[in-house]
């Protein structure tokens, strides 16, 4: 039987249930460990994403895919199961962080043009056989005066379409990540203008992917939320939501089955508010849920602190985080859950 990219896609968005964003580069993954002390080692961090893996109610209820580092894709936890047997045992779906990272971009200072267009047809096969069956490319727009440019929009999104299509070539769903960064300078980055180049670049990328027959039922869209920048915070949370709404409305086709937000540089709470007041707010044509790394984890790293004999107080923070999350994918959190736990 032949798996249809469109279930695929749509079961990575059904229920309430959200994405694991596990694929932290091992660069990336030192940083979170230097907050806790940890030396970064291949054991280190197979401790850490089993411990996250074995957390049954949260991957079972709350967690419809996980998108895993190369690594960890073909690593096995300490008993042997390999990690994505784990993850297919609970029901959930693994996925594959492809790019190779956003790298400044040339004759553009301070914008960055993303990696790994290069035999990505053939590692996609690999990936496909290892059972991998989503995909996450991300391409990073900088807000900064002058900027972002529209040499660095076009040249990500087409980047962006690309590798879209290689993907559903390679049997594989597509999630397309275009992040309009949160840290810009206040003066050039409030929510206006966040909203304007948030506008641009779906809009840009929603041309990429028609032009090259990518199939939009068959894919999933993983933007930012319309937000003030770091810096300059200052709007609510129904302001949030309904920027965010308002320019989803104006780029993205209907036929996307799904809008998995990243919550970058939000606060945990934050991230689970903005979700739930968009869900809950509006009526919409494409399910909206999370796919979350630092706003599902952050809290788990702390309560484990590399340490084994808390790996039960890190697990429960990871549900904890899962299940709240997943209460704001269907519209339903409400900030006394939060004080409950």
């Amino acid at each position: 039987m032949t798996e249809r990219l469109e279930d695929i896609a749509v079961q990575m968005v059904a229920d309430g249930k959200g994405l694991l964003a596990a694929d932290e580069s091992t660069s990336t993954i030192k940083k979170r460990f230097d907050t806790i002390n940890l030396e970064s080692t291949e054991e280190s961090r197979r401790d850490y994403r089993e411990m996250l893996f074995r957390t049954e109610a949260a991957m079972k209820n709350c967690i419809s895919g996980v998108i895993l580092y190369e690594e960890t894709l073909f690593q096995k936890a300490a008993d042997g199961t390999p990690f994505v047997d784990l993850i297919k045992a609970a029901g959930s779906i693994p996925g594959i962080k492809v790019d190779t990272g956003a790298k400044p971009m040339a004759l553009h200072p301070h914008e960055f043009i993303t990696e790994g267009l290069d035999n990505l047809y053939e590692r996609l096969r690999t990936y496909h056989a290892a059972g991998a069956r989503f995909a996450k490319w991300r391409g990073v727009i900088t807000i900064g005066d002058q900027r972002p440019s529209w040499g660095s929009i076009k040249a990500n999104s087409q980047s962006l379409a690309r590798y879209a299509a290689l993907c559903q070539q390679a049997d594989i769903v597509p999630i397309v990540e275009p992040e309009v960064m949160m840290d810009g300078d206040p003066a050039t980055h409030d929510i206006d203008r966040c909203a304007e180049v948030t506008q641009h670049v779906l809009q840009t990328v929603f041309t990429d992917l028609f032009d090259a027959r990518v199939n939009l039922e068959g894919m999933i869209l993983k933007p930012n939320m319309v937000i003030d920048g770091k810096k300059a915070r200052k709007a609510s949370v129904e302001e949030v939501a309904e920027r965010t709404v308002k320019v989803l409305k104006a780029t993205v086709p209907a036929s996307v089955p799904g809008i998995a937000f990243l919550s970058g540089g939000q606060s945990t709470e934050e991230a689970t508010a903005h979700l739930s007041a968009m869900v809950a707010g509006y009526d919409l044509p494409w399910k909206l849920t999370y796919s979350y790394g630092r706003a599902l984890q952050e809290t788990a790293l702390k309560a484990w602190g590399g340490k084994s004999e808390n790996v039960a107080a890190g697990q429960r923070a990871f549900q904890h985080r899962a299940e709240m999350n997943t209460l704001a994918a269907k519209g339903t959190w409400k900030v006394d859950l939060e004080k409950a736990a």
